[in-house]
């Protein structure tokens, strides 16, 4: 009788498979499965329950350094970069350690690691930038957390500065953020970094005004507000002759956190004096000559 053969197993190289032969064949691939499973499927879940509990455990260690004495006797500004720094580190780590359960060779992982690192770096040059800027701006301090800086069309307080980048919020509650390496590269003014700060209003008034009553009305409001510093003592000086009024400048001292206040009370409180004093404004106006 003719052997029956399976041509599904033929190959032009390897002898037939017989029929009978297959049951054989299966009991040894589901031994192999089964030893595949023993050696690997163990590690592969102890890595799985690594990561899961290595990653919980990374954010309690966060939040336990956010609430120790240490991370209360820290710079603000090195608070917010040293927790960046902590997490990347860690959880770094556990993905080192979960290949290594699951068998990885160390060697294997650290020339991974270091060519990934190649790869990466050259892929992601602004993110490198990014992480020596925040290095710059920790060690060099051109600002902190709190401070209000501004920084080409930008505006606002700092709310905090991270590996990669520095958030800002706006006046008007918005939140900028800003890659480091752009905040450190470029110029920027700090607001914040002196005690005091100068407030600078303009006032104009009609040209028949009394210099001397315009000037005393506006120190005797400077003189009236709480946050107006006596030393250096408030100026007012006739800043220019405009085409329709005398623009007078004021100059008063306060508080760096108190400049906005200074700034819209005095602006509005020297706006009632000129009409309790019969100060006038006056509007935009042209003469017309007419010849005969």
């Amino acid at each position: 009788m003719e052997e029956t053969t399976l041509g599904l197993f033929q190959l032009e190289d390897a002898p037939a498979v017989k029929l009978e032969d297959v049951p054989g064949f299966l009991d040894k691939l589901k031994d192999k499965l089964v030893d595949f499973a023993a050696s690997y499927g163990i590690r592969l879940v102890l890595a799985l329950v690594l990561l899961i509990v290595g990653f919980k455990l990374v954010g309690l260690i966060v939040k336990g350094y956010k609430k120790s004495k240490l991370y209360a006797r820290l710079d603000p500004t090195v608070r917010s970069f040293l927790k960046s720094v902590i997490s990347i580190t860690l959880k770094t780590l556990l993905i080192v350690s979960a290949a290594a359960v699951m068998g990885v060779p160390m060697s294997s992982v650290f020339a991974l690691v270091t060519s990934a690192g190649l790869t990466i770096g050259l892929a992601l040059q602004g993110g490198l930038s990014n992480i020596a800027g925040g290095f710059v701006i920790l060690v060099f301090k051109p600002f902190s957390v709190g401070d209000y800086i501004c920084f080409s069309q930008y505006e606002g307080t700092v709310k905090s500065i991270n590996l990669f980048y520095t958030k800002m919020i706006t006046l008007d509650n918005r939140q900028i953020t800003i890659p480091n390496s752009m905040v450190s590269n470029d110029a920027l003014i700090n607001n914040s970094a002196m005690n005091t700060r100068r407030v600078d209003l303009l006032f104009s008034v009609s040209y028949d005004s009394d210099l001397d009553k315009v000037r005393q009305t506006i120190l005797r409001v400077a003189a009236d507000d709480p946050d107006v510093r006596n030393e250096p003592a408030p100026a007012v000086l006739l800043q220019t002759q405009d085409s329709s009024a005398l623009v007078f400048c004021s100059r008063v001292y306060c508080k760096t956190e108190k400049y906005w206040d200074v700034y819209f009370r005095m602006n509005e409180n020297v706006k009632r004096a000129f009409d309790e004093n019969n100060i006038s404004i006056p509007y935009p106006q042209m003469d017309v000559h007419m010849r005969p």
